[in-house]
């Protein structure tokens, strides 16, 4: 059998990787090596882990996280490709975005003014809620985990606070970017309080509902300038911190591009009459 498996240096030569990706990819679980020597720790592969290693080089060429990696790999190849698919859809989505914003950024420079996307700004009254929540400092590469993990602890919860009255809110409390760390809350409206939970203060937010195309990073910086603007051009002022309020039973990650997801909003003065 040693006659047929590659050591570890042969293996990273043909595949394309090196030792330190391999250790790395093994420690993750997405490319084990067949056989570890007990006593050396010692490592070989088959020949024909090379394509699993090859195509792990071509989709971390595509700079696909490895989160994503992991899903290709784990499922049947068809489903690998659709999921591959999937993300290079997100990420035409996003270079479509960002070369428009880098269109309007040096329109702006030379004294010009490019038109943001249209999105119908609403306001609507929110009344007094009461959230049982988490606050994180969180990066940009585990905003979306984060999220994902304190709802699900938060969801277990409920039940102690007279079960759940509405969907998630995530509040930016700080800057989420490629240079801030928050910190965000990440709540669930309740019906009763006690220990653990806080009163939000009733009060009037302009809002916008996103889909899941606009939901995603860079795009959803639209929909927060979008009501910015708005804010602006009513002669009102923000009262507190930016929300993405979600919609009831919606799991982003599993619904398409056009379908609604969640409102982005902000708490506003009222109306002068």
């Amino acid at each position: 059998m040693d006659e047929k498996l590659l050591s570890i240096g042969v293996f990273a030569r043909r595949s394309r990787l090196s030792l330190r990706a391999l250790r790395l990819y093994d420690h993750l679980g997405l490319l084990s090596p067949a056989v570890v020597d007990p006593d050396t720790g010692y490592r070989r592969y088959r020949d024909d882990q090379l394509f699993t290693a090859r195509l792990i080089v071509g989709l971390r060429r595509l700079d696909m996280p490895l989160s994503e990696v992991a899903r290709v790999l784990s499922a049947p190849r068809r489903v690998g490709a659709e999921v591959l698919e999937e993300y290079w859809e997100s990420v035409e989505r996003r270079l479509a975005f960002q070369r428009a914003l880098a269109e309007r950024l040096g329109d702006s420079l030379r004294g010009g003014q490019t038109p943001l996307p249209t999105f119908r700004i609403r306001e609507r009254d929110v009344p007094e809620t009461i959230l049982i929540s988490e606050i994180k400092e969180v990066d940009l590469p585990g905003l979306r985990q984060t999220i994902a993990g304190a709802i699900a602890r938060l969801s277990g919860r409920v039940a102690d606070h007279g079960g759940a009255v509405g969907a998630p809110w995530v509040i930016f409390h700080g800057e989420v970017n490629e240079d801030s760390d928050g910190p965000v809350e990440i709540g669930i409206p309740v019906r009763t309080a006690s220990v653990g939970t806080r009163c939000e203060p009733a009060h009037t937010e302009a809002h916008v509902t996103i889909t899941r195309a606009q939901w995603e990073w860079p795009q959803v910086l639209s929909a927060y300038d979008a009501v910015e603007d708005w804010i602006d051009l009513q002669r009102r002022s923000s009262l507190g911190s930016p929300r993405k309020i979600y919609r009831t039973g919606v799991d982003p990650a599993s619904v398409g591009p056009a379908d609604q997801v969640c409102d982005i909003a902000f708490p506003i003065t009222p109306a002068t009459r």
